[in-house]
């Protein structure tokens, strides 16, 4: 298809998609003249990607990119792969160690990871942002009084290892490591909303079966 056909059907302006093909966001299309180019469904595919990171999930253009070179990078094995692009998405900035709130919060976490057996989490501690969120989150609740510790955040944990096995699960039905990453990164910047919204909506159902509606 050309230019003017791939944005009718992606419903991206022409010149966003240039935009995107400026900022290697979108590989260039086939030439088929001095100034024409052909592009194929794979293009309106990534193109889609590209447009729901940005616009619904709110990735910077620049971290998109960062993610989307994962993706594609198929020099890498499927786990560093996926935890490479996963990694890239944004993260909390690196919090104060000398923060007493923040050195209890590290224990904590430390301890819910030992008594979980996740011995790759324990290992990458000090490289992972997945891991220093969830210091932050948790400082941030032990600075406003809430006794958040292991015994707490380990049913919790169990939880999230449940979800985890069947988003594996899911990202396996695709043929190639590329769609399983894509689809992984995916779900962590669409799918997540979803799965907050269902938490959500699962307290208010408990809280009217307990305390009634009135």
């Amino acid at each position: 298809m050309r230019l003017t056909e791939l944005s009718e059907r992606s419903g991206v302006s022409i010149a966003t998609i240039k935009y995107y093909l400026r900022e290697g966001l979108l590989a260039p299309g086939r030439r088929i003249g001095a100034t024409t180019a052909e592009y194929g469904e794979d293009h309106l595919r990534r193109l889609r990607l590209v447009r729901a990171l940005i616009q619904e999930g709110r990735v910077p253009v620049t971290t998109a990119r960062e993610v989307l070179g994962h993706i594609d990078n198929d020099s890498l094995g499927r786990t560093i792969r996926l935890g490479a692009a996963l990694w890239a998405l944004p993260q909390e900035p690196e919090p104060d160690k000398d923060d007493p709130a923040v050195r209890a919060a590290r224990r904590e976490v430390d301890r819910v990871l030992e008594a979980l057996g996740w011995e790759t989490a324990r290992e990458l501690s000090t490289l992972s942002p997945l891991h220093r969120s969830l210091v932050v989150a948790v400082a941030t609740l032990i600075r406003l009084g809430y006794p958040v510790d292991a015994e707490l955040m380990e049913p919790y944990a169990e939880l999230m290892h449940r979800a985890a096995v069947r988003d594996l699960d899911s990202m396996e039905t695709y043929p190639s490591e590329k769609e399983q990453v894509e689809a992984a990164v995916v779900g962590a910047v669409l799918f997540e909303p979803v799965l907050k919204a269902l938490h959500r909506l699962a307290q208010e159902e408990e809280s009217a079966r307990r305390y009634g509606i009135e």
